[in-house]
């Protein structure tokens, strides 16, 4: 929410009334697939897919603010979403490897 990471399932929908809102279905330009996306992809970093949207959307955040996050730097901006799958590492590579790409 105006290029922020919120929790939608804690942010009550008058709070997101009249503010730009990014989701998952925004982020790539027709058939072009956004670099975190692409990176995903790349890194088989979902499984089942019930947490990617909400990776995908912390990564894009973490990467639009800092260009050369660590490690650390991602386990801390996705902290907040849970993987059933546990793919964390793959999640972690591909952030590492869309931050090389944006």
């Amino acid at each position: 929410m105006n290029g922020r990471t919120v929790y939608s399932c804690s942010t009550l929908a008058v709070r997101a009334s009249g503010q730009a809102i990014t989701t998952i279905e925004g982020l790539a330009q027709g058939d072009a697939l956004h670099p975190v996306q692409k990176a995903f992809l790349e890194n088989d970093a979902f499984q089942c897919g019930f947490c990617t949207p909400g990776m995908v959307l912390a990564v894009k955040a973490l990467v639009d603010k800092n260009k050369q996050p660590s490690r650390e730097d991602v386990k801390r901006a996705i902290s907040g979403n849970i993987c059933r799958c546990a793919a964390y590492m793959n999640i972690v590579n591909a952030a590492m490897a869309a931050a090389k790409m944006a």
